[in-house]
């Protein structure tokens, strides 16, 4: 069985790195794979009620990011249509595409570890819409915002779920994880930027050819700032509010998805139905990205069934075993995370090395941090943030394979250095 469910899931992901020349949409394979590999799983395993459970448990799990990711896009959307990014865009006079280049790194290197890397990503993509015309300078804007999202995520408890369980799990605390893991994080970042500029060198910001004028005509410059703070207020709430209830993040986007709803109601009441139907919370479900949301269902429910079936344990007990060194196996694993989600990863590793021999913020727990959160950006589909630039921006696979895979694992490797270099100097 766990040689079919592997091949199954080889074949999947070809299939989903292959969309461009096989036209075939990758959600279609992501679907097929997830349905194939709960097919077998539940034939080739006699306890059909364990099986029942777990696929119950990964619904569960997938739904939670699911519901997450359709209220933080549903608000991107409402202040889309407000036109509530004009807030930012109108501030921001740069010619040069470099300048911008540094400028979206950092504000989502430092955006994510307050929010979250998908979050973050969602925003970013959609403010670069309002600010560049080409598709191709989109691409590469839309690729550091990746990197710069996963990499701002991995240094605080909150920016990242990896690290969320880790804190969770009492394997790292706050402070000393910010301390540790924030100058590998900022390395991860600044050198893809570094070679990043020399390929964007000498390019112009080109603005979106039409102008913002009509939207600018349907919403007063009130409704325009109101509209974008409470809608970047509510997703910045998330992480309190999950601190405060110690609910999951989804219960708070929903809950903040709703107060919009409302006021958007209550600020349109007096407008004609022509004039505010675009407005409305109705019409930007309907404008969300449906097969990148889907994507996600079919990769997420496929990448449960080997953790299930404890391929992905069984992999880290191999590392284990034959490799030995544990900054060669976190290394490992944080590169095998740009492959397969990091969540089930860090899960294995947490079951695998107690505290008891492996105590709070030790160089373990640390350096499983940066890897697991920073190592999934050398892959377009490594990552949550990856997954949703690849629905938002339609990017390819092998494009971003290409042009910012290397960089993503230069980074990585930089940041690696100084966490290493970094703990040398500490102890």
């Amino acid at each position: 069985m766990i040689t079919a469910l592997i091949i199954v899931f080889i074949l999947a992901y070809t299939a989903i790195a292959l969309e461009h020349p096989l036209k075939v949409n990758k959600t279609a394979s992501a679907l097929i794979g997830a349905g194939l590999l709960w097919t077998l799983y539940a034939l080739m395993t006699g306890d059909h009620e364990a099986v029942k459970h777990n696929l119950n448990e990964s619904v569960a799990a997938t739904a939670q990011i699911v519901f997450f990711l359709m209220g933080a896009m549903t608000i991107v959307e409402v202040i889309d249509a407000h036109n509530g990014f004009y807030v930012i865009t109108s501030r921001i006079k740069t010619a040069k595409l470099t300048s911008l280049l540094w400028l979206v790194g950092f504000v989502s290197f430092f955006l994510s570890s307050i929010l979250d890397n998908l979050t973050t990503t969602i925003v970013m993509i959609s403010l670069m819409k309002r600010l560049l015309d080409r598709h191709d300078d989109r691409l590469f804007f839309a690729g550091i915002i990746v990197i710069a999202a996963n990499a701002g995520g991995a240094w605080t408890p909150i920016g990242d779920v990896t690290t969320t369980m880790l804190w969770i799990g009492g394997q790292i605390t706050t402070l000393n994880i910010m301390k540790g893991v924030f100058l590998p994080s900022l390395a991860c970042l600044v050198v893809p930027l570094i070679l990043l500029t020399f390929t964007l060198r000498g390019k112009l910001v080109v603005p979106p050819k039409s102008s913002a004028s009509d939207s600018l005509m349907q919403t007063t410059p009130f409704e325009r700032t109101f509209i974008f703070c409470l809608g970047i207020g509510t997703l910045v709430a998330v992480p309190l509010f999950k601190s405060v209830t110690h609910l999951p993040p989804f219960m708070g986007i929903l809950f903040g998805l709703g107060i919009l709803w409302l006021v958007g109601e209550l600020l349109h009441r007096n407008k004609k139905d022509e004039f505010k139907l675009h407005l409305t919370l109705t019409a930007a479900l309907k404008r969300i990205d449906m097969s990148c949301i889907v994507f996600f269902v079919g990769i997420l429910l496929a990448v449960a069934t080997l953790e299930h079936t404890h391929i992905l344990a069984s992999l880290a007990g191999w590392l284990d075993r034959t490799v030995g060194r544990q900054d060669i196996i976190v290394t490992l694993i944080g590169l095998a995370s740009a492959v397969v989600d990091n969540v089930p990863l860090v899960a294995a590793s947490m079951g695998m090395y107690d505290l008891a021999t492996y105590p709070p913020d030790s160089f373990l727990w640390g350096f499983m941090s940066y890897c697991a959160g920073t190592g999934g950006s050398i892959l377009i589909i490594g990552s949550a943030a990856g997954v949703a630039a690849m629905g938002l921006e339609k990017i390819h696979f092998f494009w971003y394979a290409k042009k910012i895979g290397g960089l993503a694992a230069l980074g990585y490797f930089s940041g690696i250095a100084v966490f290493l270099l970094q703990n040398g100097l500490s102890h």
